[in-house]
Order: C-alpha cells, then sequence, then structure tokens
C-alpha cells in the first residue's frame, strides 16, 4: 500500500512535466520515505504506525486532486471526486467493520447467507478502495496525456467500465 501509493504521489506532482524529465529529489524522498516506513513498521509491528502513515500519503493526493480540479482542469471534478468518494466509502467501511467486528459476526450467525455477505465489510474495502484506486489512476492518466495534448476521452466498456482512450498529438 505504502509503495502503489508513493507511485501516485509522484505521478500526481510529476504530471504537467515534460516529457522523459526524472525529478530524482521526489523520486529519492518517497524511496526513503518508504524504506523507512517500512523499517519502522518491521521494527515495531504496529499496525496504527502503518495506517497513520499510508494516511499521510493519501491526504497528499487528496489536496493534489483538489488543486487539478480546482484551478488546472475543473471538468475532471467528476472523476476526481467520484475515485475520492468510492475510496472514502471503502474507508468507512473498513472502519465499521474493525469497531463493530464482533457484533457483526453474530449478527451474519442470525441472518440468510445473502443477507450476511453483503455486511463483509472488509471484503467491500477492497472492493471499493480498488475500484477507487482505478478511479484515481484514470484520472491520473487522463490529466497527464491532456497536459501532453494528446486528447484523451473516457469511453466505456460494456456501458459500466470507464477506460481511457488517446489519439496522438497530430501534426500539422
Amino acid at each position: 500500500m505504502i509503495y502503489s501509493c508513493c507511485i501516485f504521489v509522484y505521478c500526481m506532482f510529476e504530471c504537467f512535466k515534460i516529457k522523459n524529465s526524472v525529478n530524482y529529489h521526489l523520486l529519492f524522498t518517497l524511496v526513503l520515505f518508504s524504506l523507512i516506513v517500512t523499517t519502522v513498521y518491521l521494527k515495531v509491528k504496529e499496525p496504527i504506525f502503518h495506517q497513520v502513515m499510508y494516511g499521510m500519503l493519501v491526504f497528499t493526493l487528496v489536496l493534489r486532486s483538489i488543486y487539478i480540479v480546482t484551478w488546472v482542469y475543473p471538468w475532471l471534478r467528476g472523476l476526481g471526486y467520484t475515485s475520492l468518494g468510492i475510496f472514502l466509502l471503502g474507508f468507512l467501511f473498513w472502519n465499521i467493520d474493525n469497531i463493530f467486528c464482533e457484533s457483526l459476526r453474530n449478527f451474519r450467525k442470525k441472518v440468510p447467507p445473502i443477507i450476511g455477505i453483503t455486511t463483509q465489510f472488509h471484503a467491500w474495502w477492497h472492493i471499493l478502495t480498488g475500484l477507487g484506486s482505478y478511479l484515481h489512476i484514470l484520472f491520473s492518466l487522463y490529466t497527464r496525456t491532456l497536459y501532453l495534448r494528446y486528447r484523451p476521452k473516457v469511453k466505456f466498456l460494456f456501458g459500466i467500465w470507464p477506460v481511457i482512450l488517446f489519439e496522438p498529438l497530430r501534426k500539422h
């Protein structure tokens, strides 16, 4: 989670750079952050530490995304806020599962299996944060390809699954 989120952070802060440029300072900082978090977590084995560090990275992504949809590409608000909302809904379900785990287990024993399945909030956490992350990748790709003037378009496979298609730059 930490490593993939660092890649997201790098991409979101570098999306307005020229082609083939590398921000070595940011790259070094994120690699160092990841290694420190990994080392400390392996030593102290405290999940709260990992969650706080991950939360800091997600918060950084949220701030950068809000900046982009507020000041740079306001027409991307729908995609940006949808990815954030779905991710936060998964986070909410995960916290509900952590707080009320025992109560939810007891509830599942008393209801039909089909209802019990829908209250597996840890599973919903994975589904929703995965979908929110996918939409954020689309947001990042759309932002970058738009900056590079590749004319990106969001299309829906089978009418429901968003993908980004883009045309190369026209040569005059």
